[in-house]
């Protein structure tokens, strides 16, 4: 506070401190000579207040099923393949009904499984990727180029490895059967809980 210096009628400065703001101000007249810097008077403006938390978020209805899979309560209504990432299953439903399960397997870091509610696009039973020329059997496509699919690398592998965005099926006796039974327009909801 000490470099306070008169400049015009009146004199303030403002210093941040750890603890709040703090304000000194002089205020001479016209005709007063110049007070020294350490006759300002130091007054506590306002202490700044630690930021306000928001109001807390009422707790969320549960969106679970309970069990196991640990199914979105949205795949309870209609044709849907719901895939959870943290359990790593896809179910097929009906209406609630549990038609099939499998073990599932998705995108790298750098090529990370889109999560979100999407339509079936298309469906191709023998299906070979057009950018890394990998077979992609039983491939339904939900995003632009990724599909739920077979992979082989997936059975013989397990999880040591990957897709470059795809949901891998292992079972290909399973993902046929959904194959088979799937209609284009059919809800994915890909989520992680």
């Amino acid at each position: 506070m000490g470099i306070l210096r008169k400049l015009g009628a009146t004199t303030t400065a403002v210093a941040m401190l750890g603890v709040g703001v703090f304000a000194a101000t002089g205020t001479a007249g016209a005709a007063a000579p110049a007070k020294p810097a350490t006759a300002a008077k130091a007054v506590v403006v306002q202490a700044a207040a630690p930021a306000a938390k928001k109001p807390a978020k009422p707790a969320a209805k549960n969106v679970l099923v309970p069990g196991k899979l640990r199914l979105d309560k949205r795949c309870m209504t209609g044709r849907i393949i719901c895939v959870n990432k943290k359990t790593r299953k896809v179910a097929f439903l009906y209406n609630g009904k549990l038609l099939a399960t499998g073990d599932a397997r998705f995108g790298a870091p750098r090529t990370p499984t889109r999560n979100g509610f999407f339509k079936l696009q298309r469906k191709s039973k023998n299906h070979v990727s057009s950018i890394y020329k990998s077979p992609m059997p039983y491939a339904m496509f939900f995003s632009g180029g990724q599909a739920i699919h077979y992979s082989s690398d997936f059975k013989a592998r397990g999880y040591n490895g990957a897709s470059h965005g795809c949901i891998n099926m292992r079972d290909k006796n399973k993902i046929a059967w959904i194959f088979n039974r799937v209609k284009v327009g059919d809800r994915i909801l890909v989520y992680s809980a």
